[in-house]
């Protein structure tokens, strides 16, 4: 495995501790006026999600992991795992619903994902900003009932509850952001 410097650190890279595998959120090179340089990181375990803040030595040697990204399509649930397919080599990859965590609320069948493999082990999945999702049940707006930034909650597709804008109804579809789980638009 490759080792880096801890002066070459930069957001988006992927280390392996003894602690775990870890993504650098951020970092700062710190130069006191008394004693040696250090490298102060926010760094987040890609498997738990896990937030830790470690300070490194200038020029600390680390390992640096690689992790390979490759556009898979969800195909379908098989008990507790999502089958995803590699969309170049056709294999496929049974994901458990542990690994997935909240991004399951937004995969229906043939949505493209990207999967982020560390060896022959899925690490983490990442989904588009925003996905297109169909209401498969919410209350009627009432006549009059017109104000402003009303919300009611509506059942998706995939199960997700949000809370929606009094005008949506039953077999809309609607764009939902991924990152934050709220409503966006119509479609």
């Amino acid at each position: 495995m490759p080792t880096t410097s801890t002066n070459n650190l930069e957001n988006g890279m992927t280390l392996e501790l003894p602690e775990g595998l870890f993504r650098v959120v951020e970092f700062q090179h710190v130069k006191p006026g008394k004693g040696g340089a250090f490298v102060r990181t926010k760094l987040k375990n890609v498997r738990s999600g896990a937030v830790l803040d470690k300070t490194f030595r200038a020029d600390e040697k680390v390992e640096q992991a690689i992790v390979d990204k490759r556009d898979m399509q969800f195909l379908y649930r098989e008990g507790d795992s999502f089958v995803f397919m590699d969309t170049v080599s056709y294999d496929q990859v049974h994901v458990p619903e542990s690994t997935l965590s909240s991004t399951s609320d937004y995969l229906k069948e043939g949505d493209t994902a990207v999967l982020q493999m560390y060896g022959d082990e899925v690490v983490s999945v990442d989904l588009p900003a925003a996905v297109e999702l169909s209401v498969s049940a919410t209350d009627p707006g009432l006549q009059g009932d017109r104000v402003s930034g009303a919300r009611k909650p509506a059942t998706l597709e995939t199960g997700l509850v949000i809370q929606v804008p009094l005008f949506v109804s039953t077999g809309d579809k609607i764009k939902v952001d991924t990152r934050t789980g709220e409503y966006i638009t119509r479609v």
